[in-house]
């Protein structure tokens, strides 16, 4: 399976099937999975919230549906192709082409600058570091982070950073975002940012995907699953 294929590439119709999870089981302990036989289908143009008590595996789940935790059983379907059975390089395409993540933790280099950890997905997109950058610079300037362009990661607040995060997963265009407590850091402002930025994405054809506590953000979604 080549990533560049058409199936990958095309651009989805409004509510087409982007990805889905089939028997998707994962756990350390056999007797005690941690997910058991979990589906379920995400399509474009839809914002959907994944909710739940701490501890029900709503992290795990987003590193399986992110292709970064291989799951004990079961098939996630990417475009109709069982990213599951591809190897370690395919998958590394597949995500760099089509996935966005935003981490917890926003998961920045210190050694970097912000702008080099927005951009730093582009190294394996072979495409042009000029309009790269200039694009990373809109979304900073965008999501108000523009001025720690130039700084360090630890140079910045909490907020700052998720957001920051947030510009590196948009740089891609991505058909899948997955995102992780996107907004548990930001003030009230700042999180109506980014549930704007997460509606713009799905409404041009994208799936988002947001692991979240958080009931503001929940009741501004197109849907819920609760685990």
């Amino acid at each position: 399976m080549t990533i560049s294929a058409p199936e990958f590439q095309r651009r989805p119709h409004r509510g087409e099937v982007l990805f889905a999870a089939q028997g998707v089981t994962f756990g350390y302990d056999t007797d005690n999975p941690i997910l058991s036989e979990w589906s379920a289908q995400f399509a474009s143009g839809e914002v959907v919230a994944i909710t739940g008590r701490s501890g029900r595996g709503k992290s795990t789940l987003l590193y399986i549906l992110g292709l970064m935790l291989k799951p004990t059983k079961g098939a996630l379907l990417v475009r109709g192709q069982n990213a599951i059975k591809f190897n370690d390089a395919q998958k590394s395409a597949l995500r760099a082409q089509t996935f966005g993540f935003v981490f917890q933790d926003a998961a920045l280099d210190p050694t970097r600058t912000v702008l080099d950890n927005v951009t730093e997905t582009t190294l394996y997109r072979g495409t042009s570091r000029k309009s790269d950058r200039l694009k990373a610079l809109h979304l900073m300037e965008q999501f108000g982070v523009n001025l720690r362009a130039n700084g360090k990661p630890g140079q910045v607040s909490g907020g700052q950073a998720q957001r920051i995060a947030l510009c590196r997963a948009l740089l891609n265009d991505p058909l899948i975002l997955l995102a992780d407590e996107p907004t548990g850091n930001l003030d009230a402002d700042s999180s109506a940012l980014v549930v704007k930025a997460f509606h713009e994405q799905a409404a041009a054809g994208s799936a988002v995907v947001v692991v979240t506590h958080d009931p503001a953000l929940v009741s501004q979604c197109h849907r819920t699953i609760r685990l």
